[in-house]
């Protein structure tokens, strides 16, 4: 292969990849699970769901442990929501702004990073034109249309992205009028982002800020358009129900403890503070810090102030099964399972407790609540090995092999996921409805293994020397 040619393709490769690499290192990026702030979410959205003509039951809303301010969707019907923005918000208020903002582009079809628009046109346009000219001798000229070509994809994708955050801003404020709720919580947010833009010298009049060049329209320009629109609203003004401010500042509280460094948790809630908020986040601040006796304090006092709080129970019964007394968590966690009508992942952690306790008599109550959790939500991880231990302390080799497929499928891993659901197959009866689930996470992960294998074939071919 001519090695100017080579060179070509790599950087017009490299430059393809861009934006898929993005996608990769958000996807790398690490989910939170935590059933109180899921719950909180999903009631505090609904009625914007169904404003926006969707079903609560069909619209997931996904933590990622991350503290920039953001938010995003990446197709389908999930809202990925950055902690950094639930710390960073004054109220929920602001939070239902974005989300309604994020379902525009949900109802729009809109996937963050997609190639529409003439993006991907433009790009394979351009590589077969500068390949010509390589192959034709002129390899100057040909990485010029390369690169040229790569700057006007790249323009015409970001015109692209600023139309669809324009649609998206129309949409959310319409639902936003159409579920009664006041829009000043999204006018709010787009004032935070302004704020970063003066920060970072992106303000309008500045001549070496091109606003071409960016994704997103100007936050000056985007409430302009938003707030005329937001206080014609009749629900313009309305206050927001206290008693979800309240669930959202509790939520505040513990994430700020689970992902904040601990010294910046106990400046920000000093012990002088004996509000539930302070009280929670120190919980959860201890805790990871591996101060189990001050974490127990913190969350005894909770409970004492409100002994019937699920949440609060969840949590002291988190500390006593991961400081080693799985007994003790019994209790509280049976509790809280009950008191949420069996919420998937607090009955899931009530099932580990079951486990842990290595008592055989814990082992059927132990199945039961795993399988209900996992009829709710199958994409848990974590809840498919605790089944797995069920199976394996039961001497249920069969089961034990196809919990763990379901688990390596769910956390990408389809060599495991092959391997185990081959075996799970080999024990299970012909046809039962295990036997089929087997059979098409085998078949699945075999797939996603030919893919990976011809991908990095393909790769190989592209750039190896010649």
């Amino acid at each position: 292969m001519n090695r100017n040619l080579l060179h070509a393709v790599a950087v017009a490769f490299a430059a393809l990849c861009l934006f898929g690499m993005s996608i990769r290192s958000a996807s790398a990026q690490i989910m939170l699970r935590d059933a109180e702030t899921e719950m909180m979410l999903n009631e505090a959205a609904a009625p914007i769901v169904r404003a926006a003509g969707l079903r609560p039951s069909d619209v997931r809303f996904v933590l990622i442990q991350d503290n920039s301010i953001n938010a995003f969707v990446a197709g389908g019907q999930a809202v990925y929501i950055h902690t950094g923005l639930l710390d960073k918000a004054d109220n929920i208020n602001e939070v239902l702004g974005v989300i309604a903002h994020e379902l525009g582009h949900v109802v729009g079809g809109h996937a963050v990073l997609q190639r529409d628009g003439g993006y991907g046109t433009v790009s394979l346009l351009s590589l077969a034109l500068g390949l010509a000219a390589v192959a034709a001798g002129a390899p100057d000229a040909g990485m010029g249309i390369l690169m040229a070509g790569q700057r006007a994809a790249i323009g015409r994708y970001l015109a692209f992205s600023r139309s669809q955050e324009s649609s998206a801003d129309a949409a959310g404020a319409r639902f936003l009028t159409t579920a009664g709720i006041n829009g000043q919580g999204m006018l709010e947010f787009f004032k935070k982002l302004q704020n970063m833009e003066f920060s970072y010298g992106y303000y309008s009049n500045n001549p070496e800020v091109d606003p071409f060049a960016r994704s997103h329209p100007m936050s000056g320009e985007r409430l302009r358009t938003l707030t005329d629109d937001l206080q014609k609203s009749p629900a313009w003004g309305k206050p927001t129900d206290p008693q979800l401010d309240i669930r959202f500042k509790r939520v505040q509280a513990k994430l700020r403890g689970y992902v904040n460094e601990p010294k910046t948790t106990l400046q920000r809630y000093p012990t002088t503070d004996t509000s539930i908020y302070a009280h929670y986040a120190r919980a959860y601040a201890y805790h990871r810090s591996g101060y189990p006796d001050q974490a127990r304090a913190e969350t005894m006092a909770l409970v004492a102030a409100q002994p019937e709080d699920p949440f609060f129970l969840e949590l002291e019964g988190q500390i006593l099964l991961e400081s080693g007394d799985p007994a003790g968590a019994l209790v509280p966690l049976r509790k809280a399972t009950e008191k949420t009508g069996f919420q998937p992942l607090i009955a899931s952690t009530f099932g580990h407790a079951l486990v842990a306790t290595d008592n055989s008599a814990n082992l059927a109550e132990a199945e039961r609540v795993l399988r209900q959790a996992l009829a709710r939500d199958r994409e848990n991880p974590y809840a498919w090995f605790q089944l797995g231990m069920v199976f394996e302390r039961k001497g249920d080799e069969p089961r034990v092999a196809l919990a763990t497929a379901e688990r390596a499928s769910l956390t990408g891993d389809p060599g495991v996921a092959f391997m185990s659901a081959r075996r799970a197959m080999g024990g299970l009866p012909t046809g039962s409805p295990d036997w089929v689930r087997a059979q098409d996470i085998m078949m699945v992960s075999q797939t996603a293994m030919e893919e990976a294998k011809n991908g990095k074939r393909r790769l190989t071919m592209s750039t190896a020397p010649q």
